[in-house]
């Protein structure tokens, strides 16, 4: 299974989202790797009442085989529906290639 599909499955599982963005951004970074960037944007009813930190731990505990593997870096952008529905987009990401 890809890097893509494990990480959209096991935030799924986790988490029953409202609505999930997995994007692969490792185009953006130098390096050989094709699935070492990911950008996650995660609208769940799970974060109510959670501080960023710990929606951040929560996804990270979730991904921990991956992050101490392959993955390189991962862009958490983790909201309750309410605060999705006031911003409705995750902040653009910058290039890395220099």
């Amino acid at each position: 299974m890809s890097m893509h599909a494990t990480i959209e499955t096991k935030v799924r599982d986790a988490f029953a989202p409202s609505h999930l963005e997995v994007l692969n951004e490792s185009h953006m970074h130098r390096g050989p790797a094709e699935e070492s960037h990911f950008k996650l944007v995660l609208v769940s009813e799970a974060f109510e009442g959670q501080r960023l930190l710990a929606r951040h731990r929560a996804v990270n505990a979730v991904l921990a085989e991956e992050l101490a593997g392959s993955l390189h870096a991962l862009a958490l952008h983790t909201y309750t529906p309410a605060e999705w529905a006031e911003q409705q987009s995750a902040p653009r990401t910058p290039s890395c290639l220099g």
